[in-house]
């Protein structure tokens, strides 16, 4: 599945010359753990002690290692940071594991999400995941909780005055069950009316799969009707 990272040498030195260190030993020039390497410089601060992941497979086994024990979507320069790699080298490796589980059809997945990387099961696995988990039982938001989580979505930040009237209707309660769920998160003071404004979180993004709230497909002005919203964010009750 993987290749040998290359080491720049000696002889790849600017002009063929080789750069000699004390002990008569030609000095690496670039590359991974040089200074201007193709992968970006290596951490100036990489413990001495840390092991060296020459390889493209050491380097997978331990980007997998990393992910298993992570709760959230974590970033690329996270993790170079905890393998005192260049985050070049990381975000290559990420995207090559990727590609690698879905053309071997595991049944683990690995996304970016959220503006992080993290492991998640395959859609098609879901019905033994929840057999095994929640019994064969979901806990769905409401019709109205949906409605509501679509207009904070399309309109954040966004006050609850403002949901209310989009929607006819009030909406505390649905908004309340909402931050419960930590879909949505309140977002600071509108200036004019100084009533709370509200966007959606991380792990609305999460639960949707997308890394950006500008990720989401385009609406109308006036919203879709009830169904599409139904089923855009049918995927916030997945696991």
């Amino acid at each position: 599945m993987t290749q040998s990272h290359p080491h720049t040498t000696a002889g790849d030195a600017p002009g063929g010359a080789a750069a000699y260190g004390g002990d008569g030993e030609p000095d690496r020039v670039g590359g991974r753990h040089g200074v201007d390497g193709p992968d970006g410089p290596a951490p100036a601060d990489r413990p001495e002690d840390l092991p060296v992941l020459d390889t493209d497979t050491e380097l997978d086994a331990a980007l997998e290692a990393l992910l298993l024990v992570v709760d959230d979507p974590t970033e690329d320069d996270a993790l170079a940071s905890a393998l005192g790699e260049p985050v070049a080298r990381i975000r290559g490796a990420l995207q090559r594991l990727s590609a690698a589980y879905t053309a071997a059809g595991r049944g683990i997945d690995l996304r970016r999400v959220g503006g992080g990387w993290r492991f998640y099961t395959r859609d098609r696995h879901a019905p033994f995941v929840e057999r095994m988990l929640l019994d064969g039982q979901r806990a769905r938001l409401t019709r109205a909780a949906l409605e509501t989580l679509a207009i904070v979505a399309y309109r954040q930040p966004v006050t609850r005055a403002r949901v209310a009237a989009v929607r006819g209707v009030n909406c505390d309660g649905v908004l309340r069950t909402l931050l419960t769920r930590g879909l949505v998160e309140e977002a600071g003071v509108d200036t004019q009316t100084q009533g709370t404004l509200f966007r959606t979180t991380e792990l609305f993004l999460e639960r949707l799969g997308l890394d950006a709230v500008t990720d989401l497909p385009p609406l109308a002005p006036l919203l879709p009707d009830i169904d599409s919203i139904d089923a855009l964010v049918d995927g916030i009750d997945d696991p």
